[in-house]
């Protein structure tokens, strides 16, 4: 398994394995429904911007000369904790029919080696609270529940 460094030329990867993901994600909450109904909707200037953030990273992850999934890195403070400096997992999603292989465990190794690199304290991630897939995976990774995030609409906002 690999990280690839994603570019401008990588949008389109990026872009479809975000809009399957987010896709995954509507069956958990009415929160996560998408406003574009098909990737074509979809523009990319969500993640042109996130590449040129210096706060963020994002990567394709390759198998075998094969791209089968994307990460998307965070970088952030907390001064006032003893552990400030942090790496979070904004996205991490690899390709359905490449699942249970273990990829998703060598991809969260490799980012504690990156959290490492960049003197980084702590690895943090979210999930859907009722996605108890993911939720047994970043446990059996190591990883333990710290917070819980609440949400709420907010009728009449335009």
């Amino acid at each position: 398994m690999r990280l690839l460094d994603a570019t401008a030329d990588d949008l389109d990867a990026l872009t479809s394995r975000w809009y399957a993901l987010a896709r995954e994600m509507e069956q958990y909450d009415d929160l996560n429904e998408l406003s574009d109904d098909a990737l074509g909707d979809v523009p990319d200037d969500g993640f042109r911007a996130l590449l040129d953030d210096e706060a963020v990273s994002n990567y394709l992850i390759a198998h075998d000369g094969e791209t089968i999934g994307f990460l998307t890195l965070r970088e952030g403070d907390h001064p006032s904790r003893e552990q400030a400096r942090y790496l979070r997992i904004e996205n991490l999603a690899i390709d359905e029919e490449h699942r249970g292989q273990g990829h998703g465990t060598a991809v969260i190794e490799r980012v504690r080696a990156i959290a490492r690199e960049r003197d980084c304290d702590q690895l943090k991630v979210s999930c859907e609270w009722h996605n108890d897939g993911a939720r047994r995976f970043y446990r059996r990774v190591g990883l333990r529940p710290k917070q819980v995030q609440f949400a709420q609409p907010i009728a009449g906002s335009d």
